[in-house]
């Protein structure tokens, strides 16, 4: 499970932020908290809120970008290629800094990437035993003009570790010579919708991708289909049928196969299928909303969702964030990572899960977990004190 993350000079941030899952003892014990092997209390839902141009995408980007750093670097980083990472642009000459804290096998893990777009200045993993040692680091010397690769148990050949490519990270790059460590960490189990640009706004794309990965997985497929017939969606089923669709007009014999999903409803005693794409935006963003959610839940992995709330009745919010709270829907303690412009999330997250976004004249921007904040009590409404001004992080119109 994840129990933070922290960011420096990334994006809007120019100074450093912190996203800390982890519960103190005096918060009760709720659905919504896991106790981990290694101790700790760590919540599997946080949501950021805030106004428009914050930097609440910005905030949710450093998981994403690690997941990519992780598991798609050596495929995808060309030799040459820019690392996708961004300085704050008031700070381009410094490094962007990014770190994570996180158990798995029973053990707790933090990761520690120094970078620029042109080459990874410093990467180190650290295991806890008594305290933190490193596993590897990693660190380029100006000197010499490569990297110096420290290693402790990791594995990896030392004459490969320093061949690793500047826009690379040393996991991918394990992980491609059977390094098990490696692999075990490059696994995918991070699932978002946010890029290098931003939220992903697919369309009807993303309701193809979504449709072919569900007919990969016959478990998240029923699990889809039953949690979209109960929504009150008007459906009484889900159908996905294989095609065949000409992508290129200018090359008509030039044919591929797409998976297309199909609506079924009922109505006078009949029943009827509509292709997905005509049914409403609802029905579509909550058909690839779960495409990411359900293999998040189904590994215990991480989600992460900017605006997850899109074309959706705040209704929906409660059911939805409820996969994550629920033993049945969530055995394995999958998280969640969010934001979201509908606030009525504030009336079913505690104020330990609610992170406040906002930016300050010097388009700088800052995050502050809610019940850090002075005075805010655990039994008023958050979300009536929240539009009312008294949190901050919202518009000034």
């Amino acid at each position: 499970m994840l129990h933070s993350y922290a960011a420096t000079n990334f994006q809007s941030f120019r100074e450093r932020v912190d996203v800390d899952l982890l519960v103190n003892q005096r918060a009760p014990d709720t659905d919504w908290i896991a106790s981990c092997a290694t101790g700790q209390r760590v919540s599997k839902v946080a949501g950021a809120i805030g106004a428009n141009g914050s930097g609440k995408t910005a905030l949710l980007k450093p998981m994403a970008f690690l997941s990519w750093f992780f598991t798609s670097s050596f495929q995808q980083a060309q030799v040459g290629s820019a690392i996708p990472v961004q300085p704050h642009f008031a700070n381009v000459s410094e490094p962007v800094e990014i770190e994570c804290t996180a158990d798995f096998d029973g053990q707790l893990w933090r990761y520690v990437l120094r970078c620029t777009p042109q080459r990874v200045l410093h990467e180190a993993l650290y295991r806890k035993h008594d305290r933190f040692r490193y596993v590897f680091a990693r660190d380029w010397s100006e000197a010499k003009g490569s990297y110096v690769v420290r290693q402790q148990d990791f594995g990896l050949d030392p004459g490969k570790a320093v061949e690793a490519r500047p826009n690379v990270s040393l996991i991918s790059w394990a992980a491609q010579y059977g390094v098990p460590l490696a692999l075990k960490i490059a696994a995918p189990n991070i699932y978002s919708n946010v890029g290098v640009s931003g939220r992903v706004n697919t369309g009807d794309l993303g309701v193809l991708e979504a449709a072919k990965g569900f007919q990969a997985n016959a478990v998240q497929r029923a699990e889809m289909e039953r949690l979209l017939c109960g929504w009150d969606l008007g459906l009484s089923g889900v159908e996905i049928r294989e095609a065949e669709v000409t992508p290129n007009p200018l090359a008509p014999d030039q044919k591929e196969k797409v998976w297309v999903p199909f609506g079924r409803h009922k109505s006078r005693g009949q029943e009827y299928t509509l292709q997905l794409f005509l049914e409403s935006n609802g029905t579509k963003s909550a058909f690839s909303l779960l495409s990411a959610l359900l293999p998040a839940l189904s590994v215990g992995g991480l989600a992460v969702i900017d605006e997850f709330e899109s074309d959706l009745h705040p209704h929906m919010l409660d059911a939805i964030l409820g996969l994550f709270a629920s033993q049945r829907t969530n055995p394995r303690n999958a998280q969640l990572l969010f934001t979201s412009h509908a606030m009525e999330v504030l009336n079913v997250l505690d104020k330990h899960q609610v992170i406040l976004v906002e930016k300050d004249a010097d388009c700088e921007s800052s995050a502050i977990r809610l019940d850090e904040v002075a005075g805010v009590r655990s039994d008023v409404s958050l979300y009536a004190k929240y539009m009312a001004g008294a949190f901050g992080a919202v518009p000034d119109l």
